[in-house]
Order: structure tokens, then C-alpha cells, then sequence
């Protein structure tokens, strides 16, 4: 079972590597880290959620995985010293501490973090590829059911009903698909009163189980 960066650490830990920076606002939509730029700094997520995505060579975008409190951003390319493989992308208003990267490489000595900080890295990357294969191989229905469930779990509010600040067309690109075959998923999924769509362009989940299921039972 994947876990976040503060469950690995410890809460000791994960709180004095908060310590390192200040607090900072991230709007919806902004840019943390941009793939192919040098490993300048990592990001510890404080609260909210961020889109992992790859940018192809014809400019298509993929998610990758969705990251919730608790993660730590951009570490690998501080680690190994190579330009980053991802952007990441905030989901939500995020509040993030931007670690510069001697500070943190000199944390990560200081409590020998190199050795479980490498475990986890492979953990995400097993966590990608099994993305890539459904990418591959899942119907439409299934793939956006997925990607709303890792929407839906990493998001920084607890409430039964969950927004999703992320417009149909964005959704479709991310997964692979036309706009209009998630416009249909969507829409029966909303006249069934799983979910709604918001004025901004977003989705309201109200029963993300029942998304699953019909998606799932559809293949």
C-alpha cells in the first residue's frame, strides 16, 4: 500500500522538514514544479492536492498520479541530481514549504533519509506504470473513474460531496481521451446523481463508489 512522505518519516520528522521554509499560498492551476527544469528545490505539500503530470513529445499531457497532504515534491531530481521528470501541478489552493535543495539534501544525511526516501520513489514509480497500463487498456468510463477516485482521495477537504477543480477538456487530455467521450461518462453519471458539474468547468463528487462500479461494470 503506497504511503505519504509524513507517514514514512514520522511526524518528528515531517515536521522538521516543515520547519525548513515558510508557509506559501498556491493558487488552483498553478505551475510547482515544471518537468525538465533542474532540481533547484523540493516541495513539501501542507494541505491540498497536486496533479503529477508528463508533457509528451507533441505537447499531450498525462496524469500520472494525484498527491494529497503529506507528500514531499520534486525530491528525485534533488537526489540524483538530473532534470525533473514531471510537472506537478496544484489541484486546489495548496499550501506548500519550499525547501531549497542543500537544505534538504543536508536534512536527508543529517537523519539518513537516502535509503526509505529510494524505497518510496520506487513505490510511485510502480504506482505510474500501473497507471500507464490502464491507460493502455481501460475503457474511457474506467479511466476517468479512476482518475476522480485519486482526485477524490487526495483533496484536502472532508465533506460527502468533493469538488474537482479541473474542466472536462483538461480530464479528457489527462486520461487520454476525447472530450467528448468523458462529456458522456459524465453525463450519465450526473443523471444518476453521482455527480454535478460546477459553473467554473469543474465536478461536484457526491458518490464516487457508484462511479467505480458503473465503470467498472461497463468494460
Amino acid at each position: 500500500m503506497y504511503q505519504p512522505h509524513a507517514a514514512v518519516l514520522g511526524q518528528h520528522l515531517w515536521s522538521k522538514l516543515r520547519d525548513l521554509a515558510p508557509v506559501r499560498v498556491r493558487p488552483a492551476r498553478s505551475l510547482l514544479l515544471r518537468q525538465g527544469d533542474p532540481g533547484t528545490h523540493v516541495i513539501v505539500l501542507e494541505s491540498g492536492s497536486a496533479l503529477v503530470t508528463l508533457t509528451g513529445t507533441s505537447g499531450e499531457r498525462t496524469l500520472l498520479a494525484v498527491r494529497g497532504a503529506g507528500e514531499l515534491l520534486g525530491e528525485l531530481a534533488v537526489l540524483d541530481a538530473r532534470p525533473r521528470t514531471a510537472s506537478v501541478i496544484a489541484a486546489e489552493t495548496c499550501r506548500v514549504h519550499i525547501v531549497p535543495a542543500v537544505d534538504f539534501l543536508a536534512f536527508v544525511e543529517q537523519h539518513d533519509l537516502l535509503a526509505p526516501l529510494l524505497r518510496h520513489a520506487i513505490a510511485r514509480v510502480r504506482e505510474a506504470e500501473t497507471v500507464r497500463l490502464e491507460l493502455a487498456t481501460a475503457s474511457v468510463p474506467a479511466r476517468l473513474a479512476s482518475a476522480l477516485d485519486r482526485l477524490v482521495r487526495s483533496t484536502s477537504a472532508a465533506a460527502s460531496e468533493l469538488s474537482v477543480r479541473l474542466t472536462q477538456a483538461e480530464l479528457a487530455q489527462m486520461i487520454g481521451a476525447s472530450r467528448n467521450a468523458v462529456g458522456t461518462a459524465i453525463k450519465a453519471w450526473r443523471e444518476r446523481g453521482w455527480l454535478d458539474t460546477e459553473a467554473g468547468g469543474g465536478l461536484l463528487i457526491k458518490d464516487i463508489a457508484s462511479i467505480q462500479a458503473h465503470a467498472h461494470n461497463q468494460t
